[in-house]
């Protein structure tokens, strides 16, 4: 399988990940200060919650079955069969993972600067994990899916990067 991995892996690392920014985007609607960030949680838990309804009714209809629960146990393992996309699995753990630790976040004390040092890293996370698998996507639709996540998570990235430089005076979010 090389560095690529299948459709089906594809789908139940997502929607998990997917998982870890609409709780995040879930936090930001109540706890975000600047109606910026609000707007953006709406439209992460707008689009992630459809993206997760199609890959799920995709992969009931091309393997026949509900898509499994992913992590320890479930078959699928931390890094089994993921290829390269076993180095993300350190940075959270647990299948809402990949940076994101909701306590951390539900306490900051400025959340709108905590949700973008978090939700930036998230983001690239899933571009990362969308690019890769489009080298051995077998299903067009998918691959079209995974091509508009690669597209509006890097616009969603630059937006708070350019926000974290407007307000918080530095270079450059933390990634």
């Amino acid at each position: 399988m090389g560095m690529g991995y299948s459709d089906q892996q594809f789908i139940v690392m997502m929607i998990p990940h997917h998982d870890g920014a609409i709780a995040m985007a879930d936090l930001a609607l109540t706890r975000a200060q600047r109606p910026e960030i609000k707007a953006l949680a709406k439209s992460i838990k707008t689009s992630q919650t459809e993206e997760n309804a199609q890959m799920r009714a995709w992969y009931q209809q091309w393997f026949g079955q509900s898509v499994p629960t992913w992590g320890p146990g479930a078959g699928w393992g931390w890094q089994g069969g993921m290829g390269a996309m076993g180095m993300g699995m350190g940075m959270g753990g647990g299948p809402m993972g990949w940076g994101t630790n909701l306590v951390a976040l539900s306490q900051a004390p400025d959340f709108d600067r905590a949700f973008i040092e978090q939700m930036i890293p998230h983001h690239q996370m899933g571009v990362m994990m969308a690019s890769m698998a489009q080298i051995n996507a077998q299903h067009p639709e998918l691959r079209k899916l995974q091509q508009a996540m690669v597209r509006v998570q890097s616009e969603e990235i630059e937006q708070m990067e350019q926000w974290y430089r407007k307000w918080y005076g530095t270079q450059q979010a933390p990634r």
